[in-house]
């Protein structure tokens, strides 16, 4: 392997983001005891070799170019992996820090992940966490995160997903709706009910309902006339309010099912399940604050749920 960096070159790299970081040259030299003029010398140096102009300046403040901007962006990056890569095999792994950016499923980060959190940050002090709790998919590298949770695989075969947790699903209802309807007795009499369907985000068709049949995962085609996007709280609001049946995960109705305000409908068919997974980059090395994090929440969550990995299966069509 070819050199392609030296020693002055590397430190020029780091310089540069040093004065990226604290928009000026003065504040950049004071963090590292150098003077302000061989920072500006070690910037201009690196800026030649490049042929590119990385940063701005003014006589008030110094400012990323767009060029800049993303080179910055990189650098950051590799510097962090380097320094992750020199704590490791020095034996410094056990201390964690830095700042960790997740995506989280808004239900599932609010009821199962947030609640958590305070007991991962106690551990590792140096760790910050910024989270964002949106139900889309992310895209890790256009938008700087670490790690994501998601309750379905993105297509994006370039993703490792390492499973917390399957989620049980239930039907339930309000007594009173069940009173004025009937409670279904097998999954051909939800045709005569009015079922809350769900519409996944990628294609606008309805979440399939799941049920255990014969010792099968079996999907039952339902309708109603009541249709929810992007949020999986709605059903469950509708279905409290009285307007129906609907299915969704365990965890989200736990409350409700203890005080009876909603009653769980066809437990004879109960077992179905949906993963919930941690997602990462196949590609990236992960910084320890990365690690720490997921192995918590791994260990965490397998722990409460039972042996984990177990092989998925696949739903057959009700007959």
């Amino acid at each position: 392997m070819n050199r392609q960096f030296e020693g002055v070159q590397l430190g020029g790299i780091e310089l540069f983001c040093l004065v990226a970081q604290h928009e000026g040259f003065t504040a950049a030299a004071r963090a590292v005891g150098l003077t302000t003029a061989g920072v500006s010398r070690s910037v201009n140096r690196l800026e030649a070799r490049l042929g590119v102009r990385l940063l701005a300046r003014t006589t008030r403040r110094v400012r990323l170019t767009p060029e800049g901007q993303r080179f910055y962006e990189q650098c950051r990056e590799a510097l962090h992996q380097l320094a992750a890569a020199e704590r490791e095999v020095t034996g410094l792994q056990a201390l964690a820090s830095g700042l960790v950016r997740v995506s989280l499923p808004t239900s599932y980060g609010h009821l199962r992940v947030l609640p958590v959190l305070s007991e991962f940050l106690a551990r590792h002090p140096g760790v910050q966490l910024e989270l964002q709790l949106s139900n889309r998919n992310v895209n890790f590298a256009e938008e700087g995160f670490d790690l994501a949770i998601r309750g379905r695989h993105p297509p994006d075969s370039g993703l490792v997903a390492r499973k917390l947790e399957d989620a049980a699903l239930v039907v339930v209802g309000t007594p009173a709706y069940l009173q004025r309807h009937g409670r279904p007795q097998s999954l051909q009499e939800l045709d005569a009910h009015e079922c809350i369907q769900f519409l996944l985000p990628s294609t606008g068709a309805p979440v399939p309902w799941m049920f255990m049949a014969g010792g099968q995962l079996v999907e039952h085609p339902t309708r109603g006339r009541l249709r929810c996007a992007d949020d999986i709280l709605g059903p469950v609001t509708l279905a409290r309010s009285g307007a129906g049946l609907a299915q969704t995960y365990r965890f989200l109705v736990e409350s409700e099912l203890r005080d009876g305000q909603l009653q769980e409908v066809l437990t004879e068919h109960a077992g179905a399940s949906r993963p919930f997974s941690l997602l990462y980059p196949a590609h990236r090395h992960l910084p320890l604050r990365v690690r720490v994090l997921l192995d918590f929440l791994v260990q965490r969550f397998t722990a409460t749920a039972g042996p984990a990995g177990r092989p998925a299966l696949k739903a057959q069509p009700a007959g």
